[in-house]
Protein backbone atom coordinates (compact mmCIF):
# COMPACT_ATOMS: atom_id res chain seq x y z
CA UNK A 1 0.00 0.00 0.00
CA UNK A 2 1.55 3.79 -0.85
CA UNK A 3 2.72 5.74 1.89
CA UNK A 4 0.19 8.68 1.14
CA UNK A 5 -2.99 6.04 1.64
CA UNK A 6 -1.45 4.81 5.18
CA UNK A 7 -1.42 8.94 6.03
CA UNK A 8 -4.54 9.31 5.57
CA UNK A 9 -5.61 6.11 7.01
CA UNK A 10 -4.23 7.47 10.07
CA UNK A 11 -5.57 10.55 10.04
CA UNK A 12 -9.18 9.52 8.92
CA UNK A 13 -9.47 6.79 11.91
CA UNK A 14 -8.17 9.74 14.21
CA UNK A 15 -11.04 12.03 13.57
CA UNK A 16 -13.66 9.37 13.21
CA UNK A 17 -12.26 8.38 16.71
CA UNK A 18 -13.54 12.36 17.84
CA UNK A 19 -16.84 11.84 15.86
CA UNK A 20 -17.44 8.59 18.14
CA UNK A 21 -16.53 10.70 21.48
CA UNK A 22 -18.56 13.60 20.78
CA UNK A 23 -21.67 11.27 19.71
CA UNK A 24 -20.68 9.28 23.01
CA UNK A 25 -20.66 12.61 24.47
CA UNK A 26 -24.42 13.61 22.88
CA UNK A 27 -25.75 10.11 24.34
CA UNK A 28 -24.78 10.59 27.57
CA UNK A 29 -26.57 13.78 27.82
CA UNK A 30 -29.59 12.93 26.51
CA UNK A 31 -29.78 9.67 28.94
CA UNK A 32 -29.01 12.45 31.84
CA UNK A 33 -31.83 14.61 30.33
CA UNK A 34 -34.23 12.15 29.51
CA UNK A 35 -34.85 13.93 26.17
CA UNK A 36 -34.58 13.53 22.77
CA UNK A 37 -35.18 16.93 22.16
CA UNK A 38 -32.70 19.26 23.72
CA UNK A 39 -35.26 22.46 23.43
CA UNK A 40 -37.86 20.21 25.32
CA UNK A 41 -35.57 20.46 28.23
CA UNK A 42 -33.85 23.49 27.70
CA UNK A 43 -30.67 21.91 29.06
CA UNK A 44 -27.71 24.14 26.99
CA UNK A 45 -24.64 21.35 27.88
CA UNK A 46 -26.66 19.31 25.76
CA UNK A 47 -27.38 21.21 23.12
CA UNK A 48 -23.84 22.78 23.07
CA UNK A 49 -23.01 18.90 22.70
CA UNK A 50 -24.64 17.96 20.18
CA UNK A 51 -23.68 21.21 17.74
CA UNK A 52 -20.13 19.92 18.85
CA UNK A 53 -20.95 16.28 16.99
CA UNK A 54 -22.65 17.84 14.42
CA UNK A 55 -20.08 20.49 13.41
CA UNK A 56 -17.41 17.68 12.97
CA UNK A 57 -20.01 15.48 11.13
CA UNK A 58 -20.00 18.39 9.08
CA UNK A 59 -16.31 19.14 8.34
CA UNK A 60 -14.72 16.60 8.89
CA UNK A 61 -15.92 14.15 5.89
CA UNK A 62 -14.63 16.78 3.03
CA UNK A 63 -11.65 17.02 4.31
CA UNK A 64 -10.96 13.47 4.54
CA UNK A 65 -12.04 13.29 1.20
CA UNK A 66 -9.52 15.84 0.20
CA UNK A 67 -6.79 13.99 2.11
CA UNK A 68 -7.64 11.08 -0.35
CA UNK A 69 -7.85 12.61 -3.17
CA UNK A 70 -4.70 14.24 -2.43
CA UNK A 71 -2.90 11.37 -1.38
CA UNK A 72 -4.28 9.39 -4.88
CA UNK A 73 -2.59 12.26 -6.49
CA UNK A 74 0.44 11.51 -4.54
CA UNK A 75 1.07 14.38 -3.00
CA UNK A 76 3.68 14.75 -0.27
CA UNK A 77 3.94 12.89 2.86
CA UNK A 78 4.74 16.10 4.26
CA UNK A 79 1.52 18.29 2.77
CA UNK A 80 -0.03 15.35 3.86
CA UNK A 81 0.45 15.16 7.24
CA UNK A 82 0.56 18.80 7.48
CA UNK A 83 -3.29 18.69 6.98
CA UNK A 84 -4.22 15.94 8.44
CA UNK A 85 -2.68 17.37 11.81
CA UNK A 86 -3.94 20.58 11.62
CA UNK A 87 -7.09 19.27 10.49
CA UNK A 88 -7.28 16.70 13.42
CA UNK A 89 -6.33 19.67 15.96
CA UNK A 90 -8.40 22.08 14.89
CA UNK A 91 -11.63 19.27 15.20
CA UNK A 92 -10.46 19.03 18.85
CA UNK A 93 -9.96 22.22 19.40
CA UNK A 94 -13.56 23.11 17.80
CA UNK A 95 -14.88 20.80 20.09
CA UNK A 96 -13.33 21.67 23.37
CA UNK A 97 -14.16 24.79 22.87
CA UNK A 98 -17.96 24.32 21.73
CA UNK A 99 -18.83 22.35 24.95
CA UNK A 100 -17.59 25.37 26.88
CA UNK A 101 -20.40 27.59 28.60
CA UNK A 102 -18.67 30.48 27.71
CA UNK A 103 -19.08 32.03 23.59
CA UNK A 104 -17.08 32.71 22.06
CA UNK A 105 -13.96 31.48 22.78
CA UNK A 106 -10.54 31.60 22.42
CA UNK A 107 -10.12 27.57 21.94
CA UNK A 108 -13.18 27.37 19.09
CA UNK A 109 -11.86 30.28 17.18
CA UNK A 110 -8.63 28.51 16.89
CA UNK A 111 -10.43 25.14 16.11
CA UNK A 112 -12.40 26.72 13.34
CA UNK A 113 -9.04 28.51 11.98
CA UNK A 114 -7.45 25.84 11.73
CA UNK A 115 -10.11 23.99 10.20
CA UNK A 116 -10.36 27.26 7.53
CA UNK A 117 -6.71 26.84 6.98
CA UNK A 118 -7.07 22.96 5.88
CA UNK A 119 -9.95 23.79 3.86
CA UNK A 120 -8.25 26.59 2.20
CA UNK A 121 -5.06 24.61 1.44
CA UNK A 122 -6.53 21.25 0.65
CA UNK A 123 -8.53 22.82 -1.97
CA UNK A 124 -5.95 24.94 -3.33
CA UNK A 125 -3.57 21.90 -3.43
CA UNK A 126 -6.63 19.80 -4.95
CA UNK A 127 -6.64 22.15 -7.84
CA UNK A 128 -2.90 22.33 -8.62
CA UNK A 129 -2.26 18.87 -8.69
CA UNK A 130 -5.97 18.21 -10.78
CA UNK A 131 -5.10 20.98 -12.91
CA UNK A 132 -1.02 19.72 -13.54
Amino acid sequence: MPQELKIVAVYAALNALVLLVLAYNVGRHRARTGSLTPGATGDAILVRAIRAHANAAEYIPLAVLMLLVLALLSASPTLLHGLGAALILGRIAQAWGMVQAKHPNAIRFTGNLLTGLVYLVSSSACLYYGLT
